[in-house]
């Protein structure tokens, strides 16, 4: 039986299937805060339409896609990885998930090839909530809170998969809803 978690920093927030935000459709969000102050966190499987070197020329020819964190401050550049043996920097979140670090040694580290699309992930923007935001909205089934993934889940490029694989993780309760159709009305 799954037991219905707390918010914390580490573990995943899970958008209802038919969540009408489209901010937030079958979404993942991984949290880095939570606390007095608020939750922040990055959808972590809605890639934007933009890659790295897009917005940032000094990165030269990464490759690496930006994802959409969430719909506050979209002017901003944020990224999440698991490559502290290389970065030396970087808050750590979960077991080997670090968020952000030394902007210098990253351009240097990606402009020579040492860190790989699976170790790291950029956002534009954030998703953010005010204090007991995120429990007002648990209690109108709005998310779920697991923290049954893998890392190699956050590190993912396969999105779709990635909503439908982390319901599943949260047992038999749920593993239907990983079938509902993205619109109910067309089925």
């Amino acid at each position: 039986m799954l037991t219905r978690l707390e918010p914390s920093a580490g573990k995943l927030l899970i958008s209802e299937p038919f969540m009408k935000d489209p901010n937030f459709t079958r979404s993942v969000v991984f949290l880095t805060e939570y606390g007095d102050n608020g939750t922040l966190g990055f959808v972590i499987n809605q890639p934007g339409s933009v890659i790295l070197k897009d917005l940032v020329p000094e990165f030269g020819d990464a490759d690496f896609p930006v994802y959409y964190g969430g719909p506050v401050a979209t002017d901003t550049l944020h990224f999440i990885h698991r490559c502290y043996d290389k970065m030396n920097d970087g808050e750590e979140i979960a077991k080997g998930i670090y968020w952000g670090g030394n902007f210098e040694t990253l351009k240097v580290l990606i402009g020579s090839g040492a860190i790989a699309e699976d170790e790291i992930k950029f956002f534009i923007g954030y998703s953010g909530w005010g204090p007991e935001q995120i429990k007002e909205e648990m209690k109108e089934n709005t998310w779920i809170v697991s923290d049954q993934y893998h890392p190699d889940t956050i590190f993912s490029n396969s999105e779709e998969q990635m909503w439908r694989d982390v319901i599943v993780n949260l047992g038999p309760k749920y593993a239907h809803v990983s079938n509902f159709p993205q619109n109910p009305n067309l089925n």
